[in-house]
């Protein structure tokens, strides 16, 4: 009579000869027990899974793991979600360098030997970083051809291309960059006193004026006119850009109005700077605005003499707060110019009611940019929110 395998074989012959053969095919088919070196016992391999913080390291011991426990190689990748080729990696390092090969090595940077010399070695380099928050031997300002010469200088190297200087200069930490003006009479004590105590002057308003929402807004001037405004653009290599110019001095002033919290703007164009002017501006924003009992405006502005003038008339409901002396980095409505000038840049116009016109729809523009202009005026230490 035949038997059958658990699997479906089925074995023929006497009694004796077919248990035989059953049991000889079924260990043959048991899976082979992986080799664990001796290095860490069953529980502390455990508890490297555990208190592994690298994603990487603890999957590795949580295999390790598994395969402390009796699991094959197979299943405990399966268990662990990596491949089998993978896992045996893992297994062969663990084997031969213990913890060491449970490592994640991709954490640590590793310099690799690619492509030519570099031009100046660690040490030099280190010189040229010392050298560069210096003026350039020629007193100047450092540049990319300028830092090309000073390495054949240092180096002997005859011939050295400027693109190397200007590599080098990124390879610094440099960037092209304007500065921004810092006026000599600012007072950094004040500035930072300022900064520190103006979320208080603002909570403590918002205690005295419990009952009407306080909204905090900063106001500043700016000029323009038929004097032009040259600035860089891009453009195809090879071609100088131009911008025809002709300079006059007839001006127009922008009276700007910014919410850092929210990003709204509002723009007055108007003729002139005085105190005059500055009470119609003040009277058409707090009409724009909507200030009412229930609505108080903070208004944050610089020292300018028409500012402070007894003369101007301030409607109710508008609290003006003034910034420390010398002080425009402090002053979120400065940010506000870049963007207003740029429809203006590098060009030439014949009148300045041309320019007002521009104007006009540029500041209609900035009033749906809220979100740029959010990112732009919204300083990290206006914390009163």
């Amino acid at each position: 009579m035949p038997y059958a395998h658990a699997k479906g074989t089925v074995v023929r012959g006497d009694t004796k000869s077919g248990y035989n053969r059953l049991n000889t095919q079924s260990e043959c088919e048991m899976p082979k027990k992986a080799y664990l070196a001796d290095h860490l016992s069953n529980g502390e391999l455990k508890k490297r899974y555990r208190a592994s913080l690298d994603p990487v390291e603890a999957r590795r011991w949580h295999l390790l793991w598994k395969i402390s426990l009796g699991w094959t190689i197979k299943n405990a990748a399966a268990a662990v979600g990596i491949n089998y080729q993978y896992a045996f990696k893992i297994l062969k390092k663990y084997n031969e360098l213990g913890e060491e090969g449970v490592q994640n090595l991709k954490k640590k940077s590793v310099k690799h030997p690619r492509g030519k010399k570099p031009l100046l070695t660690e040490k030099q380099f280190q010189e040229l970083t010392v050298q560069l928050k210096k003026r350039p031997p020629d007193g100047g300002i450092w540049t990319g051809p300028k830092v090309a010469r000073w390495i054949e200088t240092i180096t002997g190297i005859e011939k050295v291309w400027n693109q190397r200087g200007w590599d080098y200069l990124k390879k610094s930490k440099y960037s092209w960059q304007k500065p921004r003006p810092k006026h000599r009479k600012g007072d950094p004590i004040e500035q930072k006193k300022f900064k520190d105590n103006f979320p208080l002057t603002v909570q403590q308003l918002r205690t005295q004026f419990s009952d009407a929402q306080i909204e905090v807004w900063f106001f500043d001037e700016h000029r323009v006119g038929l004097k032009p405004i040259i600035k860089k653009i891009w453009a195809p290599i090879g071609e100088r850009p131009t911008a025809v110019v002709h300079h006059r001095y007839e001006w127009l002033y922008v009276y700007g109005f910014v919410e850092p919290k929210t990003g709204k703007t509002l723009c007055y164009l108007i003729p002139r700077v005085n105190n005059q002017w500055l009470s119609l501006v003040y009277q058409a924003f707090a009409e724009d605005v909507g200030v009412n009992p229930e609505k108080i405006i903070i208004l944050v502005e610089d020292n300018a003499g028409w500012h402070r003038s007894q003369k101007v008339k301030i409607p109710e409901g508008i609290i003006v707060k003034f910034l420390p002396p010398y002080s425009p980095e402090l002053q979120p409505a400065e940010r506000l110019w870049s963007l207003i000038d740029e429809p203006l840049v590098n060009e030439s116009f014949k009148t300045i009611d041309e320019i007002e016109e521009r104007l006009v729809t540029r500041c209609q523009l900035l009033h749906t940019m809220t979100s740029e202009i959010k990112n732009l005026t919204n300083y990290h230490w206006l914390t009163y929110d």
